[in-house]
């Protein structure tokens, strides 16, 4: 009797470990490709390679992940370890090590708007740095003759600002950088017009320096206005 199950088992198919694992790969990644994960954030790591490598762990269980360079551009507050966030992503097996893990495309913070937490992080940093010292900050010209705007130019905003300084100070120049005041870029343009205002005496004979800059658009979310953040 024994002899006969003995022979049974050797009759069964024997997988390599190659063929076993491409097939754990096909069941996993063809059932978890979309997935949403909550878990504390550990281990933690940022190579120079522009990746971020972490591993999400509740009280029983952790799970590697990753997140792409493409991907962490576009998560607006940092990650850090002790964090509780809520992952979107796809899980993958790599197959020479039999391991699997998460491909994150897309992490909140629990219990906080991602923005509003990159907000408060943004805030701390400069706090750290000494941009908010009191000792930094410049008086405003009780009446200043040039202004510079850095505004979109056929938003509500430019229109407001002009009919202001028309009404109250008639004699005012106002000169206006162009900029778009939301989306892709937007953060870019606005910086590099204030550093072209802050140089413009220097840029060419005859270009007045201006006495104080608006940085501004209407009004908007916290998504709209995420720009002048940055």
């Amino acid at each position: 009797m024994e002899e006969n199950n003995l022979f049974e088992s050797l009759t069964h198919e024997i997988y390599t470990v190659s063929r076993l694992t491409a097939e754990i790969k096909d069941v996993l990644e063809g059932e978890f490709f979309d997935v949403w994960v909550e878990g504390e954030i550990s281990n933690m790591r940022n190579p120079s390679s522009g990746h971020t490598y972490l591993t999400l762990k509740d009280d029983s269980s952790q799970l590697r992940g990753v997140i792409w360079k493409s991907a962490m551009r576009g998560v607006k507050f940092q990650p850090e370890d002790g964090m509780q966030v809520v992952a979107r992503g796809r899980v993958t097996v790599y197959e020479p090590r039999g391991d699997y893990q998460l491909i994150i495309e897309y992490i909140e913070p629990k219990g906080v708007g991602a923005l509003q937490l990159a907000f408060e992080q943004l805030k701390q940093r400069l706090m750290e740095e000494g941009l908010f010292d009191e000792k930094r900050k410049r008086p405003l010209p009780l009446l200043p003759q040039r202004i510079g705007v850095v505004s979109s130019p056929t938003g509500a905003a430019i229109r407001d600002i002009l009919r202001v300084i028309e009404r109250r100070f008639a004699n005012v120049h106002v000169l206006l950088y162009p900029v778009r005041v939301q989306g892709e870029g937007a953060a870019e343009e606005i910086a590099e017009a204030v550093g072209a205002f802050n140089k413009l005496p220097a840029l060419g004979p005859g270009l007045p320096e201006v006495d104080v800059i608006i940085v501004g658009r209407g009004g908007g979310s916290l998504e709209d206005l995420w720009a002048f953040n940055e």
